[in-house]
């Protein structure tokens, strides 16, 4: 059995006509589910709903008595829809904002389209790089803020595979946005270390040779490594 990815689930949904709420005749929203979900606990078994988020839809109004009354909750509805089926269910909110967060609008769909085209190019230049052996512009890749996070660590890893010692100071010198690439940034580091036989000196912070008993930056006497 084939299985769809979720970006193929989207690129199919996108192609749909969406669905108008049976109460309201709105036009419903594209939204994504979150990753924990809500309601029956077992999910909707799809990553996208159709979500009606008018205010002045009919079913959401009247939700806020109905759950009231029967279940004494300060909550309501909003209709939803599984792409490519007719019938249409419900889904609870607490609040006129809630699930507003996953709705995904089209300046959310370019940016996310953008950002898949700047990965696959950032790939596509690690690659050519990584087979010519350029440490250095894959160095460049990976100390690039624009860059996707996914291209930078694929680039701190290959640093840490190909690059000379002097990547070493490069790497230390820069300020990283999320503790993962920091994290791989260490993890880079500490494969050039052990490449090129080399430690930081424990008083000086300069690189020396990992047997080295004297630091040849500081004259200081150092632990063997």
């Amino acid at each position: 059995m084939a299985f769809e990815t979720k970006e193929e689930v989207l690129e199919k949904i996108l192609n749909m006509e969406r669905p108008l709420c049976p109460h309201c005749k709105k036009q419903m929203s594209l939204w994504e589910v979150p990753d924990i979900a809500f309601g029956d606990g077992l999910g909707w078994g799809t990553p996208y709903l159709f979500v009606c988020f008018n205010d002045e839809c009919s079913s959401f109004k009247k939700g806020w008595d109905e759950i009231q009354e029967t279940m004494e909750h300060v909550a309501s509805y909003r209709c939803i829809n599984s792409p490519g089926c007719d019938n249409f269910e419900y889904m609870p909110v607490f609040s006129s904002i809630g699930g507003t967060g996953q709705m995904l609008d089209d300046n959310v769909l370019d940016m996310r389209e953008a950002t898949k085209e700047a990965m696959k190019q950032g790939f596509s230049l690690l690659t050519d790089f990584y087979i010519s052996k350029d440490w250095d512009e894959i160095l460049k890749i990976l100390l690039d803020p624009i860059q996707p996070a996914r291209v930078r660590l694929k680039a701190a890893e290959m640093v840490g595979e190909l690059g000379d010692v002097d990547a070493i100071e490069h790497l230390l010198n820069h300020k990283y946005s999320s503790p993962i690439l920091t994290k791989a940034v260490e993890d880079a580091v500490a494969v050039l270390h052990e490449r090129h036989y080399t430690r930081e000196c424990p008083h000086c912070a300069e690189i020396i040779k990992k047997r080295a008993t004297v630091c040849k930056h500081c004259n200081k006497a150092v632990p063997k490594g």
